[in-house]
C-alpha cells in the first residue's frame, strides 16, 4: 500500500553516537543546523519520534520560525506538522511538552497499549490508534498516508526507531548531520543498532548531497537495495521511479507502449537499464536492459527487474516475450507499476507467466499514472 516519503533525520558524532551518557542532552548541532532542521520540519506533513525519545529528551518538535509557520498557513496547511509517536506499551507521560505544544497529535500503539495510552492521555485531544497485537510499521505508515493524509514524514529518533525503519526497508532518505566531536562511550545511544539490513553488508547507499552547515556536515543518502519477496521497500519505489523516467525517454510510437526497465542486484548495484525502442524500432525495455548483461552474471538470480509496465507475455516482433526473457535470465523478482491494458494484446498476463514459474511479482499501483503518462495517446485505441 502507499506510504509517506520517510526521511530519517539525526545529528551524530564522528563515531556514530546520538548522545553521551550524561544527564543532560549532548548538543551535537549548532545554530545553523538547528535552523536547517526547522526548515525540514516546515516542509514535512508530520514529525515522528519514539516514546523513548519523548521520555529522554522531552522535545516540543515545533516549527520555530514564525515566517515558516505563516508560509504553511498560506499554503493551506496547518501551522504545525502533525506530531506522531509510537509506543508498544502505551506508557506515556501526559505532562511532557509533546502534548501541550503545537498542533494535532497521534499515538500509534498495540491493541493492549491502547488502553493504557487512552487512560493516560484522556482529555488532551490525542488520537490513539492501535495497529494490532504488535507494533506494525507498515500499518503505521499506511494509516498516516491514507487516513491522516501524510505524504512526507520526518523521523527524528530515537535510534531504535531509525533502526527498525531502515531494517524493514521503509526509509526513503537519511539526513545525517556529522558533528566534529567524539563520544567514545560504548553504552551511549547510537544512530543504528545491530541486525540485518536490506542488501546485507555490501549494500552501498547513494549519496545525493553533502554540504557544510556551520561546523557540521550534512550528508543525505538514499537506500538502493531492493526489497525481499512480495514486500516493497523504499528502494523498490526509487527504482520504479527510475523506470518510469526511462519510459518518458522512449521514441514515440503509435503501435507499441513506451516502457522503462532497470535491473538491480540484491545489494543495490544497478546492473543495466533500458527503454522501449532503444536499440531498434521493436525492442522492449526489459529486452534492452537484459541484452547489456552477461547471461552468466551470478547476480542475476537474486536481482530485481523494475519495469514501468508489466512484462509482456506474448509479442509478434520477437520469438520470446519479455516475461520469458526475465525467467531465462534467472531473475525471480519483478516490480512493476501498471498491468498491461488490452490495447495491442487482449488478456495479456505477463505477471501470471512469471508467477507460474516461481517469480515474485510486486505491483505498486501508486505509480500507474506516471507509467501511463507517456502512453496517453494509445489508451483510446
Amino acid at each position: 500500500m502507499p506510504h509517506p516519503y520517510v526521511l530519517l533525520s539525526a545529528a551524530v558524532s564522528l563515531d556514530g553516537y546520538l548522545d553521551d551518557t550524561g544527564p543532560e542532552r549532548l548538543r551535537l548541532s549548532g545554530p545553523a543546523d538547528f535552523d536547517r532542521v526547522d526548515e525540514v520540519r516546515a516542509h514535512s506533513d508530520a514529525i515522528l519520534v519514539g516514546a523513548g525519545t519523548l521520555r529522554a529528551d522531552n522535545p516540543r518538535l515545533l516549527v520555530n520560525s514564525a515566517e515558516r509557520r505563516a508560509a504553511r498557513v498560506a499554503d493551506g496547511r496547518p501551522e504545525y506538522p502533525l506530531k506522531v509517536t509510537v509506543s508498544g506499551r502505551g506508557d506515556l507521560d501526559p505532562a511532557l511538552n509533546f502534548w501541550s505544544t503545537g498542533g494535532e497529535k497521534v499515538v500509534y500503539t498495540t491493541d493492549q497499549g491502547a488502553t493504557k495510552a487512552n487512560a493516560a492521555l484522556r482529555g488532551l485531544g490525542v488520537d490513539v490508534v492501535p495497529v494490532g497485537p504488535e507494533l506494525d510499521w507498515p500499518a503505521v505508515l499506511e494509516h498516516l498516508h491514507d487516513v491522516r493524509g501524510v505524504r512526507r514524514l520526518m523521523v527524528e529518533g530515537g535510534g531504535r526507531v531509525h533502526t527498525q525503519l531502515l531494517q524493514e526497508g521503509l526509509a526513503d532518505e537519511l539526513q545525517l548531520a556529522l558533528a566534529p566531536l567524539l563520544v567514545g562511550q560504548p553504552d551511549a545511544p547510537r544512530m543504528f543498532g545491530p541486525g540485518g539490513y536490506p542488501g546485507g553488508v555490501r549494500n552501498r547507499m547513494r549519496l545525493v548531497e553533502t554540504r557544510p552547515v556551520g561546523d557540521v556536515v550534512l550528508m543525505r543518502y538514499v537506500p538502493t537495495a531492493p526489497g525481499a519477496g512480495g514486500l516493497a521497500s523504499a528502494a523498490d519505489r526509487h527504482w520504479l521511479e527510475v523506470a518510469c523516467e526511462l519510459a518518458a525517454q522512449c521514441p514515440p510510437s503509435r503501435t507499441a507502449f513506451s516502457v522503462g526497465a532497470v535491473v538491480v542486484a540484491a545489494d543495490g548495484t544497478e546492473l543495466a537499464r533500458g527503454y522501449s525502442r532503444e536499440s531498434d524500432e521493436v525492442s522492449h525495455a526489459e529486452e534492452a536492459a537484459l541484452a547489456k548483461l552477461d547471461p552468466a552474471d551470478p547476480r542475476l538470480p537474486t536481482a530485481t527487474v523494475y519495469s514501468s509496465l508489466e512484462p509482456c507475455a506474448r509479442r509478434a516482433s520477437r520469438p520470446a516475450p519479455c516475461a520469458r526473457l526475465i525467467l531465462d535470465a534467472g531473475v525471480r523478482r519483478v516490480v512493476t507499476a501498471w498491468r498491461e491494458p488490452d490495447t495491442f494484446v487482449r488478456s495479456a498476463d505477463g505477471s501470471g507467466l512469471l508467477a507460474a514459474e516461481g517469480a515474485e511479482v510486486v505491483v505498486l499501483p501508486e505509480y500507474a499514472e506516471r507509467a501511463a503518462e507517456p502512453n496517453r495517446h494509445l489508451l483510446g485505441q
